[in-house]
């Protein structure tokens, strides 16, 4: 009798150990604590943990973006009214305000039901379970993939592939995917794929099978929205923005123009996000820059910037 019951006692704790290793079903958080999730693995486990702290960057706040800022606002606004919307791919150089101008979406509508849900490329093979889970809740989730994008043979790219345009089983209408990526195909690009290109003898051009698989994921975003590099004027718009929003006055704003043009050449880019972190940095000095060591104390800018 004691034998059976150390044998017993010792399947149950064997039991309990693989009931921790095996795969756990995704449970639904609380929805109330937040407005914005992550979707993480934990080993064997799957949760959607709430953000705390999420960004406060509002639609105000980005600059020289307009004619995308309207595209995403309008596309988000049908969606939450429970219109028909398109999945949304934002794609363009680094640094433009793509992931910003989602977020801003989100605090735009977050009052309405609007939910966010961030996914590593990494876990989109678990995206069905995830639509899975909030089918048939009354928010509006986006499902948002930041610097999306693919090497050849990735389980995340068939994965999305399906659940934007192609699995029998569609996602639920209150579910869209934004993804941001700064290639716009999303695959790299080789130059053995254009040995699949045919030329026929009517001047007719048909794309070889590498090609068309290349283009095929980022054909299923229904809207495509795309960001370019900032002028000079543009750079400097963003950069006042972002030194009036830590409390500098039009003064100190006229008076940084230099050193946002210098913070920009050192760094290769005159993007909004270099912008902001020359702003974080001049508002950090206490929004004076540092004179250079001259015989009269006035400050020379370097050679070949006194006239950009």
């Amino acid at each position: 009798m004691f034998a059976v019951d150390s044998l017993i006692t010792r399947a149950e704790a064997l039991l309990a150990r693989l009931e921790g290793i095996l795969p756990q079903p995704l449970t639904a958080p609380d929805w109330a604590a937040s407005s914005a999730f992550r979707y993480r693995k934990r080993g064997s486990h799957a949760l959607l943990e709430p953000v705390r702290h999420v960004a406060r960057i509002r639609l105000a706040d980005l600059k020289e973006v307009e004619p995308q800022k309207d595209k995403l606002l309008r596309n988000t606004a049908q969606f939450v009214a429970g219109k028909p919307a398109n999945n949304v791919l934002l794609t363009g150089a680094r640094g433009t305000g793509k992931s910003s101008l989602i977020k801003a979406c989100l605090n735009e509508f977050a009052g309405q039901g609007l939910r966010l849900i961030e996914v590593d490329k990494a876990d989109l093979v678990n995206l069905p379970d995830l639509v899975d889970l909030v089918s048939g809740r009354p928010e509006r989730f986006i499902v948002y993939c930041d610097d999306l994008s693919f090497d050849e043979g990735e389980p995340g790219y068939k994965a999305l592939k399906s659940m934007l345009d192609g699995s029998v089983a569609e996602a639920g209408d209150n579910v869209l995917i934004y993804a941001t990526s700064n290639r716009r195909h999303l695959l790299p690009e080789q130059m053995r794929d254009n040995l699949g290109y045919k030329h026929t003898e009517d001047g007719e051009v048909h794309p070889g099978e590498a090609v068309e698989e290349k283009i095929s994921l980022s054909e299923r975003f229904g809207l495509w929205i795309s960001f370019y590099p900032f002028s000079q004027d543009e750079y400097l718009a963003i950069a006042g923005q972002w030194l009036r929003f830590f409390g500098l006055d039009e003064a100190a704003i006229a008076a940084a123009r230099q050193g946002a043009l210098i913070w920009a050449l050192e760094r290769g880019s005159r993007s909004g996000r270099v912008a902001y972190q020359f702003a974080r940095d001049l508002a950090g000095r206490g929004g004076t820059e540092p004179a250079a060591a001259t015989g009269n104390n006035k400050s020379i800018p370097p050679e070949g910037l006194d006239h950009v």
